[in-house]
């Protein structure tokens, strides 16, 4: 963690990453910043807006340009979308990172979340169905990106940073033994 380039969590919403991200950053003593946040920041309009408005298309624009800026610029923990991971630039770009997936279940997601209206892609007819989809579809590109991963059901966010900070010491001293940290089954496609 030598705070040269930025440590960045992906996740699915609900995964925890803002919170998370914060805690990580408090306890590194480093910036931190969320990109949806820094999205909202510059459009003037919070992302449900510009999904709303706009439509899906341009926000990932926006997604993928600030990600490539925070990356370049940022020397902190750093919060990206659910759906960064879905760009082939930004999965590019992330293998130059240190990559920490929060994963969650579908059934804590959908919890944490609360099938929030704030969160344009659950919103619709079938919420958890989309939740379910989501995972699905993204599971695997977390993975591709992830240099190590944290399990954060049944965690509080202190304790999922606390098993952050562990596995990043384990990964800086070459002793990850597998990159996971394992709180309990997180079954993606689980109820």
């Amino acid at each position: 963690m030598s705070g040269s380039t930025p440590i960045v969590l992906v996740g699915p919403p609900g995964a925890g990453k803002s919170t998370t991200g914060r805690l990580l950053a408090g306890r590194l003593g480093l910036g931190f910043l969320d990109v949806d946040d820094e999205i909202e920041r510059q459009a003037g309009r919070t992302v449900a807006e510009i999904f709303t408005g706009q439509g899906e298309d341009v926000f990932r624009k926006w997604e993928r340009d600030t990600v490539r800026r925070s990356l370049v610029e940022h020397r902190g923990v750093l919060a990206l979308g659910g759906g960064a991971v879905l760009a082939d630039e930004t999965r590019s770009l992330l293998r130059e990172h240190t990559v920490v997936f929060l994963n969650v279940g579908m059934a804590e997601g959908v919890r944490r979340t609360g099938l929030s209206s704030n969160r344009p892609l659950l919103a619709g007819i079938n919420p958890r169905a989309t939740f379910k989809a989501l995972l699905d579809a993204r599971l695997p590109l977390y993975r591709e990106v992830a240099s190590l991963e944290v399990i954060t059901d049944r965690q509080s966010a202190d304790e999922v940073a606390v098993a952050v900070l562990t596995e990043l010491a384990a990964l800086d001293s070459g002793d990850a033994a597998s990159g996971s940290t394992d709180a309990g089954p997180a079954e993606p496609g689980t109820v």
